[in-house]
């Protein structure tokens, strides 16, 4: 399967007509998801990670400057790591760009702990092709909680088999960059040394406006607001667009699935809420598609493509709209 074939696998949904989303209804989990079976590896590190945010209720964790590197970390991390970097460009190939700031996004990308760049890829390319039916890894159709972060949480046989990466994410795996992320759990190294770098950061500049006395509580502050919440939110959103991305909002267009544009989501996710959009035409790199439907990463790439960083960029076509 050669890259451009990857790229249409992501891209099934993109007809529109003779859609069969009327037909939808309650699945079972994927087949390759039975028997249920937790996923201990993935879900204790969630539970600490959900613990450890936890503790931004506690006054003496909170700094305004924590709170500013929450806020960055999540337009950082968040929408150039996982809504510009995993989604449009590695998994849609929506935009190109030189390898260095394609590189740079994956990295990005790892530091809010959802999985490693050809992984996430996969998954998310098996989404496409079968979004709302049963070998959809986080279909609706079975649960809500179940396509929010349940399908996380349980073994799934298609997420990490060889077979799967060779047809879903062949494309990436030849990159000797990303087949090094997959060995020895580098990528989760990755992550704790992101964390790592933040906590410092935080103590140094503790140090230089507190001193002494203040650079323990502000490295703590940085990693708990500029890590822990920061990541739980990002993750969250991300999962938001499988869950509520595909229950609640409006259709502009008909497509073979019930994916829906959800404001609420668009905003926590840098414009990944206009789902029903981008299933019409997932290769597009905007999914904002009418005056109202704001969405931050298409301007993040417009810019990249105006400075001469991002080429190729694939827009969105003029389609029959439902309200048309």
């Amino acid at each position: 399967m050669s890259t451009s074939d990857l790229v249409d696998v992501s891209n099934a949904d993109s007809i529109i007509e003779g859609s069969d989303a009327e037909q939808l209804g309650r699945v079972d989990v994927p087949k390759t998801a039975q028997p249920l079976r937790v996923y201990w590896l993935y879900l204790i590190p969630l539970v600490i990670l959900h613990l450890m945010a936890l503790l931004a209720f506690v006054p003496w964790f909170f700094s305004w400057s924590g709170l500013v590197v929450a806020i960055l970390g999540h337009f950082v991390f968040g929408m150039l790591g996982i809504t510009v970097g995993y989604h449009r460009l590695l998994t849609h190939r929506g935009f190109t760009c030189p390898k260095w700031l394609e590189h740079t996004f994956a990295l990005f990308g790892i530091c809010n702990l959802q999985d490693s760049p050809a992984r996430w890829v996969a998954i998310h390319r098996m989404h496409h092709q079968h979004s709302d039916h049963q070998p959809d890894p986080h279909t609706p159709m079975a649960s809500l909680l179940w396509s929010h972060m349940g399908w996380v949480l349980y073994h799934n046989r298609d997420h990490d088999s060889l077979t799967s990466f060779e047809r879903y994410a062949r494309d990436l795996l030849k990159d000797p960059f990303y087949l090094k992320l997959e060995r020895r759990g580098l990528w989760v190294k990755i992550f704790w040394l992101h964390a790592a770098i933040i906590t410092g950061l935080g103590g140094l500049f503790g140090l230089a406006t507190v001193g002494p006395s203040g650079a323990i509580q502000m490295a703590a502050s940085w990693l708990v607001w500029g890590v822990f919440v920061r990541t739980i939110v990002v993750l969250h959103g991300t999962w938001s667009v499988n869950s509520i991305g595909h229950v609640f909002g409006y259709k502009n267009y008909k497509t073979r699935d019930d994916s829906r544009n959800n404001w609420f989501v668009a905003l926590i996710s840098h414009g990944e809420g206009w789902h029903n959009n981008h299933h019409a035409q997932p290769r597009a790199a905007h999914h904002g598609h009418r005056w109202f439907e704001f969405d931050m990463s298409w301007w993040v790439i417009r810019v990249l493509e105006t400075v001469g960083l991002a080429k190729d960029v694939v827009r969105a076509k003029k389609l029959p709209m439902i309200h048309d």
